[in-house]
């Protein structure tokens, strides 16, 4: 290793800002930007959806293990059932998230520069740098994640006990996600490949912290147990392949190359091929692997490898210790780039500029809802309609807690098909479909078809539009009442056509 550099990497001098110091001020600031971003950006679809699971907190839900609910629970309990609330703990834990890789990469030996220099790139990745304050599984399970490392680190250290710790943050992150079951073959990956990693094995402490992880993960398990394993056969059903498609193993590269940073994407190719760092990488193979196979036969979607980048940064940032030349230069770019490009994403977001665009806008997903929510209401009441539906569970989730806000209307919005998704309700919150409702079906989805197979009347209304020029999303309004059948529990029939959109 050389001598000690700044998280820039120029020599340390006496006087100068230490880079433990330098690594605080970026990260109080990214965080300061992510918390006005959270409060001021309308929460996105599957955020909405997360803070419905949150209002009936429970051990597992129809998509994904209980943690996201539970965090968006404290925060909506800490700054109000607001975007800010939603998104608060998200964003404190990213924070978190970075000091933790910081301290890992001390403790495997790098020097406080290189370890710094992880710790800000890890903000400077466009996927942590762009989206670290959005309330999404991947949030904690990158940050229980990266304890479970630096818990079995430390226990590598010395003090076998840390492995109890390790059980327990491995367990945390099962509850997170369940690519955190990746784990497991990672860190048994890394102990057989060193000496000192085998001898750990032939002791009781990662056995033992196995056990911890397995008792705290399962009262999930018994949870899926009780709900006809709701959440393991949608998840684990990814696991199958319907053919070979490899054009999304292209797609999967490109994405985490521009999500990394390019800049940064650099260094962690580097990385891969330096001796000193394979071990640390070895973690992440499995899931690496699996995350290959899956986009050999369908999407990656861009933020599934969240877990794997403070291991990554952290290899990056090795590699980048002694770099000169070109790559010097590249470096010093990287984090600047990085958080530039961050923070201006994040503006543009914020500001309603989508209407003046030349082209459809790529974040209008976000945009104009608390505007749309209002021209819904008024065709609801127009329709003498009891209730909203909708056929994706994201429009449903948006209009409930755009409506949520105001606190004179009390209507439930709930999607139609996947009734499944909604064991969570109580029967005060659900939607009276004795009664005439409104349903709102984007334009481009092909489920208003399928309305009369569940209704015996549809009337069509005029469409609703939201956002504006290019960007523009027009949404089809359809009044409905007299189910053909128990709309409740079965949901509408006829599911031959995806009602996703």
């Amino acid at each position: 290793m050389s001598a000690p550099t700044s998280a820039s990497g120029s020599s340390a001098e006496a006087g100068s800002i230490s880079p433990a110091a330098t690594l605080i001020a970026v990260l109080a600031a990214a965080t300061l930007v992510r918390l006005i971003a959270a409060a001021l950006i309308p929460l996105t679809e599957d955020e909405a959806y997360y803070r419905l699971w949150s209002m009936r907190p429970a051990f597992g839900y129809f998509d994904h293990p209980p943690m996201i609910a539970w965090w968006v629970w404290l925060g909506r309990h800490i700054a109000g059932d607001t975007a800010l609330g939603v998104r608060l703990v998200p964003t404190f834990g990213t924070a978190a998230t970075s000091f933790v890789a910081f301290d890992l990469a001390r403790r495997l030996g790098l020097s406080e520069s290189v370890a710094a220099r992880a710790g800000i790139w890890l903000n400077a990745t466009l996927l942590v740098g762009f989206a670290g304050e959005l309330a999404v599984p991947d949030a904690p399970n990158a940050l229980f994640w990266a304890l479970t490392l630096w818990c079995a680190v430390r226990a590598m250290s010395g003090s076998c006990a840390w492995w109890l710790a390790a059980g327990a943050a491995a367990g945390l992150a099962c509850l997170s996600k369940y690519s955190a079951l990746f784990l497991a073959p990672g860190i048994l990956l890394w102990l057989v490949l060193s000496a000192e990693g085998r001898g750990q094995l032939r002791t009781l402490w990662p056995w033992l912290g196995a056990v911890i992880a397995a008792a705290i993960f399962a009262p999930n398990i018994a949870w899926n147990a009780g709900h006809g394993w709701m959440t393991f056969a949608k998840q684990f059903g990814r696991v199958s392949a319907d053919g070979l498609a490899p054009a999304f193993l292209g797609k999967f590269a490109l994405d985490q190359v521009l999500l990394l940073n390019p800049l940064i994407a650099v260094f962690v190719g580097l990385a891969v091929r330096r001796r000193a760092v394979r071990p640390l990488l070895a973690v992440s193979a499995p899931f690496a692997a699996y995350l290959v196979l899956h986009s050999l036969h369908a999407e990656v979607q861009g933020q599934w490898p969240a877990p794997l980048y403070p291991l990554l940064v952290i290899a990056a940032a090795a590699a980048a210790e002694n770099a000169t030349g070109w790559l010097g230069g590249v470096r010093a770019a990287s984090a600047p780039v990085g958080l530039a490009v961050s923070a201006g994403l994040l503006a543009f977001l914020i500001l309603p500029a989508d209407a003046a665009l030349p082209f459809r806008d790529p974040l209008g997903p976000y945009r104009d809802w608390p505007a749309f929510s209002g021209e819904i209401e008024r065709a609801r009441l127009a329709a003498g309609a009891a209730w909203i539906g909708a056929p994706t569970y994201g429009v449903a989730a948006q209009l409930a807690a755009q409506l949520a806000a105001a606190p004179q209307i009390h209507v439930p919005s709930t999607e139609i098909f996947q009734r499944e998704r909604y064991t969570f309700e109580t029967p005060a919150e659900r939607a009276d479909f004795s009664r005439p409702g409104l349903i709102v079906v984007q334009a481009r989805n092909p489920a208003g078809a399928l309305l009369p197979s569940c209704f015996g009347e549809v009337t069509r209304l005029s469409d609703a539009v939201r956002g504006a020029g290019k960007s523009a999303t027009a949404y089809a309004l359809y009044r409905v009442a007299s189910p053909r059948h128990d709309v409740e529990t079965q949901g509408c029939p006829n599911r031959t056509i995806d009602p996703s959109p």
